[in-house]
Parts: C-alpha cells; structure tokens; sequence
C-alpha cells in the first residue's frame, strides 16, 4: 500500500524517500490501530441516489459477489419492483381517466391491483401474462414517459426489467450481476460492508437517504475519516416523493433537495477533517435525459446549449462546488455510473488514494 503512495509525493532524494515510507508506514499503523484498524468511508445522499449501488458494485469488486440464496432474494425484489411499478402506473391511469389503447386490458386491472407486490415471492402464469399484456400498452408506456411530471416514484431501473418479462419469468431465471445492481431496494436502517485492500480496512457505512432515516445519521458520524456524498446528475427534472420526520409530504426538486443537503453536510463540525468525495451518479442517465429535456428549464442559472451534455454536467459540478465555503478544504469530484462496474472500479481506486493521501495530509506527512 505504501508504495502506491509514494507515488503521490514528491521526492527529493532516495534518503528522503525511505524516510518519507518509514513515517507513512508508523502513521498508517497509528492511524490504524486507534480507529480499529480501517477507514470509515460515510456514504450520504438523499433516497433513490445510488448509495447502495455503490455497496453491491464493492462486493462484486473486492468481496465474493453473491451466492445463490442471496440471488433468489434479489429475484423476490425483482418481482416485486415489476408489480408495485404496473400498479402505480395503471393506477395513474385510473385517477386521470385516461383509458387503454387495448379495452381489452380493463379485465386485467382488478387482478392486478389485488396483488399483494410488496410480499410477491413468486410469478403465477396469470399474472406473467397480465403484466406482458398490460407493459405493451401504448397508454401505459406514455403514463411511465411522464412520471416526473406525474410525479410517480418509480426507478430508473425498472424498465430494463419490464422489457425483459419473458426472461425474468421463465422458470430458469437467476438474477445477473447487471440484475442485482440494477434493482431498487431503499436503504432503511445502517448498513456496514467492511473489505480489505492491500492490508488496509475500509469500512463503507450506508445510510437510508429518505427524510425519516436522516436521525439515524448522526450516529454514524463520530470517526468519519471521508464522506461519500452521492446524487443522481439526471434528477434535475424530478420532484421529491418524500414523507419528513413528522410524517408529512415533502414537495419540491429533487436536485435542488440534493444541493441543499450537501451544504448542510459539509458544514458540520464533525466532519472538519474528513475529506469530502462527491459522486455525480447517473451520468449514463443524464446524457440520455439532456437530449430530452433543456436542464436550464429547471435551473436557470445554465446558459449553455440545452443539450450539450458535458457542459450541463460540469454545471452542476460547479453547483455542488460553490457551496463549499471553506477554501481550504478540497471536494473531490467524480462522474459516475453506478451500474457500470468498471467505471466503479476505477473510480474507487481514485477514492482510496484520496482518502489515504487525505488522511496523511492530516499528520502533515505530505
């Protein structure tokens, strides 16, 4: 590990350099030994960003991926995202009075409406032919095209999994990799992946990024040696389907809900010597989505091409940037797509020396 970091210094001279490798090899044993041996990694955001997308990539990254047990959980979840989706969708449908292209469909909606998708373990013939019959429907597609407007929560993974019903039904289905990193499952409560790297413990802790889970957080943040603060690039056009702490209906941009909880964030004292990495998440998603829809619409503040995707990425960069008052502390950026595994991978080779580099800045070693 220290040979990697010796990259990142300067040296003026092979003495130097072997004194420099003995102090970095005393301070990371120190460093070590009074935080149990690892470093804490704080990933934060607000719900739906990518978080724990991020866990499971670390687990297929450096850990042992996922058994078969835990495969046919993910399938439940599957099921389950599926089912709950075509519900919110057709019943958006029932609330306007906007009628099926097919009439034919109507007999369908009862059935469908009385599963129970939340405790959904498995797929009846009926109901694969129900949800087939019902994702083809033009008036469905165009209820799903317009949920930012509709302000229906559903994820952005769930179409990949309604245009690939005859696989995920079929008796033989086993969740891929791609499956399980795409699935939703909201973060509720904390949850710790501890992995080694080179003799060095990381410890990622996530955090549920809805409103109701945020008191959870303060416990988390004694000892923080970074924060991992995710938020999804492409939500700019999204309203926030949130409940706060006292149980009541947040409305507003999702983005804009993102910004103000980062500003928040940095701004504790409890993380005045943790280093701060921002995750621009969804960047796959963003570049679609700016073809679509003008980001300066939501955020005037753009006076760039409506649909130059670099630029809008870079813009909000500089939105997340500009909170930060203090000059002296660095925010890290990357652009990430939580999904994609090798972009994960090299990203979090990037975070490592940061937070290791971050860590001997601190003992002034560097």
């Amino acid at each position: 590990m220290a040979s990697k970091l010796l990259a990142c210094i300067c040296h003026p001279g092979e003495q130097e350099q072997r004194r420099i490798h003995r102090e970095i090899e005393k301070e990371l044993k120190k460093d070590k030994k009074s935080s149990g041996g690892s470093y804490k990694l704080l990933l934060l955001g607000t719900g739906g960003a990518g978080k724990s997308t991020f866990i499971k990539q670390m687990r297929i990254i450096h850990g042992n991926g996922y058994s078969n047990p835990e495969r046919e959980y993910f399938k439940c979840i599957i099921f389950q995202n599926i089912f709950s989706t075509l519900q919110l969708l057709i019943s958006s449908l029932r609330k306007r009075g906007v009628a099926f292209t097919n009439p034919d469909l109507e007999k369908y909606v009862s059935v469908l409406l009385a599963i129970n998708a939340d405790a959904l373990m498995e797929v009846s013939s009926v109901q694969h032919h129900i949800a087939l019959s019902l994702w083809k429907d033009p008036a469905v597609k165009s209820t799903f095209e317009q949920r930012a407007k509709l302000r229906i929560a559903i994820s952005d993974a769930v179409p990949s999994f309604l245009d690939d019903l005859k696989r995920i039904f079929s008796n033989s289905y086993v969740p891929t990799l791609a499956d399980i990193l795409r699935v939703r499952v909201p973060s509720t409560g904390i949850t710790e992946y501890p992995f080694s790297l080179d003799g060095v413990v990381f410890r990622l802790v996530d955090v549920g990024g809805q409103r109701s889970e945020r008191r959870k957080w303060i416990h988390c943040f004694e000892d923080c040696t970074s924060i991992i603060f995710v938020t999804a690039s492409s939500e700019y056009d999204e309203d926030i389907i949130d409940i706060d702490l006292q149980g009541r209906e947040v409305t507003g941009n999702r983005m804009a809900e993102s910004l103000a909880l980062f500003q928040t964030l940095i701004s504790y004292p409890w993380f005045e010597h943790s280093s701060i990495i921002l995750f621009l998440n969804k960047n796959d998603l963003l570049q679609i989505k700016v073809q679509e829809k003008d980001f300066s619409t939501f955020f005037p503040s753009y006076k760039g091409p409506p649909n130059d995707f670099r630029q809008v990425r870079e813009h909000i960069l500089t939105m997340f940037t500009a909170l930060n008052q203090d000059k002296q502390r660095h925010i890290y950026p990357h652009y990430t797509s939580a999904t994609d595994t090798e972009n994960i991978r090299v990203v979090f080779d990037a975070v490592m020396e940061t937070v290791v580099t971050a860590s001997l800045r601190q003992f002034n070693l560097i």
